[in-house]
């Protein structure tokens, strides 16, 4: 029989859990030891709670942070999900008005990974291969920021709302935007989200972490997506800022952007994504104005190589969507992967020191557009432009040696 546990914030309440032993010599905070329980989680949290890292949590099914709860999540924690189907796939739902507090550190990371991952708390490396995608859901993360969906909110707050992918229709637990754009959903801080995307159904799959109207009081750092199925980090609107991604071997776009979104994602890196490293698509409402947004200092590896698979476009964005793409640098590329911006005659993108690592003269062969301002920006370069040096100690793809020289 599966229980739930629920902790507060002063101490750790097991009702029922089963105990394994660990190799790694590291002193959890709390446990002072190396044997690790299981716990699973099969309820929604609804009081103030707290993870530590001498257990592994199962997540079994849609699991939700409920409003006016803080989900505490403490470095060095291993979280596993099961491998629900359909409407049963298995999520960490952050409701809106709810908060997750997931901060791990360089030396001691969180990961979100698949009950089939045999990692244990103080490993890095995972011994689950790190193309093996869609074994679990994936993270929600829902505020109160401004959307554009074209959806007004029912209840009359004159402001868009929407339903996030992945949660069905009937589950109005999954609704996010609003008209704060300062609002809080808490921090993730050097967490590795890895093996998610369950399908749905065909076409239909999750993303490694979806933020839907988060704000820009939420803060994201130091985040690495690995193996997801679909997307691995989509921003449906909302204002949040990211500093340090990487996403790698994903099943579609690395990084995907939505319905107005208006924050800045700075220093990243993408590593043989299947759909573009880039699919930044504009406001879905009336409010064209709405969702400047800005992209810099990155560095994409664009294919995996003779075996495949290879991204689609370079970048690929729609004639309303502001977004600045700044000082980024494709490297692999292969035949047939462009910088496509669509319906180009309204575009409003900006697209300013883009390298790639090809000659000069085939420049133009990876650029599907006439627009003097998009080819002035855009010439050849073999060097790197993230720091890959904010990934190399805690990130999967660093301590395996994936990101070096880039």
């Amino acid at each position: 029989m599966k229980h739930l546990v629920k902790m507060t914030a002063m101490a750790a309440i097991a009702l029922s859990f089963t105990m394994t032993s660990c190799d790694d010599d590291d002193d959890d905070e709390e446990g002072g030891g190396t044997t690790i329980g299981t716990v699973t989680v099969n309820q929604d949290i609804t009081e103030d709670t707290r993870w530590t890292a001498n257990n592994i949590y199962v997540l079994d099914g849609r699991i939700k942070v409920r409003p006016n709860v803080t989900l505490t999540i403490d470095p060095g924690t291993v979280i596993k999900g099961e491998d629900g189907q359909a409407a049963d796939a298995t999520v960490l739902m952050v409701m809106r008005n709810a908060k997750l507090m997931a901060v791990g550190t360089a030396d001691r990371p969180i990961i979100f990974t698949s009950v089939l991952d045999n990692i244990q708390p103080g490993q890095i490396e995972s011994p689950t291969p790190n193309n093996l995608q869609g074994q679990w859901g994936g993270l929600a993360i829902l505020g109160n920021a401004k959307i554009s969906s074209g959806t007004l909110d029912p209840n009359g707050g004159g402001f868009d709302v929407d339903q996030i992918e992945g949660v069905p229709s009937t589950d109005t637990d999954g609704l996010y935007g609003g008209n704060n754009d300062d609002d809080n959903s808490g921090e993730l801080a050097y967490i590795s989200v890895r093996h998610g995307g369950t399908v749905l159904s065909s076409g239909d799959e999750l993303n490694g972490i979806s933020f839907g109207g988060v704000g820009r009081g939420t803060k994201v750092h130091h985040i690495e997506i690995v193996a997801n199925a679909d997307d691995g980090v989509e921003f449906y609107g909302g204002s949040v800022d990211v500093d340090n991604l990487l996403v790698w071997n994903n099943g579609d776009d690395a990084i995907d952007t939505d319905q107005g979104f208006s924050g800045t994602i700075d220093n990243f890196i993408v590593l043989g994504p299947e759909g573009s490293p880039m699919e930044l698509d504009g406001p879905e409402g009336d409010d064209l104005g709405n969702g400047d947004h800005t992209i810099t200092n990155g560095t994409v590896v664009a294919s995996r190589g003779a075996n495949g698979p290879n991204a689609g476009d370079l970048i690929n964005f729609d004639d309303n969507t502001n977004v600045t793409v700044n000082n980024v640098h494709f490297t692999s590329v292969v035949d047939g992967q462009v910088i496509n911006p669509n319906d180009e005659a309204t575009n409003v993108a900006t697209i300013t020191n883009i390298t790639i690592d090809v000659p000069a003269a085939d420049i133009p062969n990876y650029i599907s557009t006439a627009d003097p301002s998009i080819n002035a920006n855009v010439s050849a370069g073999t060097e790197g432009k993230a720091d890959a040096s904010m990934f190399t100690s805690w990130s999967w793809a660093g301590v395996s040696g994936a990101i070096d020289g880039l």
